[in-house]
């Protein structure tokens, strides 16, 4: 692995959309319109040159243009959050751009990792100075450096405006850029906006068990190691799993579960039960289990492209004796209840109109929940050039970050031998991460 580097800039510039496009107010979906999505979120994707036909031989310049093209069919990227009455948030569609730079670093990707895996030392470098990445409003929606490496490949660092896009409109809009940079007439996936679709009813009508739960929550005492400690203490983790890791997991659940549970469950029952036995919790304290589920392909309101906010947040809860004594088989079950609560288009509704409610309160944090996210599917490994090849990529963790992601991310990745392994992150206290290994180890028989 290669040491500390510093990577050569240029000059930030703004690159507009390639032709007019039409000046207008866009207001946000009520997903969109969530204060907690008031940041930049970074993204890094590593490409290795392949094929020397059809390369450009200007690359940022080519990267560049085929950014301004994407922009025409993106146009409210280009342009700038306001914020309205009652603290509401529309996209003024006013064309001026986004941030564009192009860089140098003397390091081959070999050099980062093979391949490179998070937490991607020395991120920073691939990534253009945003200023405050907590502040939205009246500034650029979207950074991208481009940096060119010794051994010709490359890599794109970006951060894009999270009341804008999630991960999966975030995915699909680099995707743009690189089919246009790849030669294509037009984007594979053409945007949506429709943002008018996602918003609650009036008046809401919200399923009762949700409003319970979430009544509980905003009536919490924060007294949650994972609430009260500093950023500074907190560790931040990746583990990988390889095809005879999740063999000896399924070994230990009934067979006909075994034959049906899929990685994300079983990886998230196993995490969930060692993290709550690492943070030390009560066996009579309720824990609870939030999976970030996609809406796409679940409710007919989102057609193909949107791109905006889809993702929701449904949540399962027990007691800390009852997930750590009870067979794996029923933590797996209640792992499937929380994804299923958004089976149906009432249950998601019901869930808009609450997270729409939520906007109104004050901040909350909620104790003793363990979020996790399956982005393995989100789409990174359609991003192909054709002369250049993704090998990498996914969400980088920053140095002197002041609000940390305490989402667990499920990734795809390859290991050195080009094994298809599953690489999941965790973020504890320091002494709790030495517990949470020890206990994975247990699960393992490592």
């Amino acid at each position: 692995m290669v040491g500390l580097f510093a990577a050569r800039r240029s000059k930030p510039e703004l690159v507009a959309p390639a032709r007019a496009t039409p000046r207008e107010t866009k207001q946000l979906s009520d997903l969109d319109n969530d204060w907690d999505l008031c940041y930049l979120e970074p993204c890094i994707e590593f490409f290795r040159a392949v094929d020397e036909h059809g390369r450009p031989e200007n690359l940022a310049e080519a990267i560049k243009a085929a950014l301004a093209e994407a922009l025409v069919y993106y146009y409210p990227i280009a342009g700038r959050l306001r914020e309205l009455q009652e603290g509401r948030l529309a996209v003024e569609c006013t064309g001026e751009g986004v941030v564009f730079v192009e860089a140098d670093a003397d390091v081959r990707l070999d050099d980062l990792g093979r391949p490179p895996l998070p937490p991607y030392p020395n991120a920073e470098e691939f990534l253009c100075d945003v200023g405050d990445a907590g502040e939205v409003v009246g500034k650029p929606l979207f950074y991208v450096q481009v940096t060119r490496l010794s051994c010709g490949g490359f890599v794109l660092g970006s951060h894009i405006c999270h009341n804008i896009a999630d991960g999966f409109g975030s995915i699909q809009f680099l995707k743009a850029i690189i089919d246009l940079l790849r030669g294509d007439s037009k984007p594979t996936t053409l945007p949506v906006w429709e943002r008018d679709h996602v918003v609650a009813r009036i008046p809401p009508q919200i399923s009762p068990k949700y409003q319970t739960l979430f009544d509980e929550f905003t009536s919490t005492t924060n007294e949650d190691i994972m609430v009260t400690a500093p950023f500074e203490s907190l560790v931040s983790e990746y583990f990988t799993f390889s095809p005879s890791n999740m063999a000896d997991l399924r070994g230990l659940v009934p067979v006909d579960l075994a034959k049906t549970v899929t990685s994300f469950e079983l990886l998230t029952a196993v995490m969930w039960r060692s993290r709550t036995v690492a943070l030390g919790y009560e066996p009579s304290q309720h824990v609870r289990l939030m999976i970030v589920v996609n809406a796409r392909g679940r409710w007919s309101k989102l057609g193909k492209g949107y791109y905006g906010n889809a993702l929701l947040c449904p949540i399962v809860e027990t007691t800390a004796r009852k997930l750590c004594t009870s067979p794996l088989g029923d933590t797996i079950e209640l792992v499937r209840k929380a994804k299923h609560e958004m089976a149906t288009e009432e249950n998601i509704q019901s869930m808009v109109d609450l997270m729409a409610s939520l906007h109104e309160k004050p901040p909350f944090k909620i104790d003793r929940i363990f979020v996790t996210a399956d982005i393995k599917w989100i789409g990174q490994d359609m991003l192909d050039i054709g002369w250049g090849k993704r090998i990498a990529g996914g969400i980088p963790v920053i140095k002197d970050d002041v609000s940390p992601d305490i989402t667990t991310y499920h990734f795809i990745c390859r290991n050195e031998n080009n094994d298809r392994t599953i690489l999941v992150g965790m973020l504890l206290p320091g002494p709790a991460m030495h517990k949470f290994k020890k206990e994975m180890a247990i699960w393992l028989n490592q």
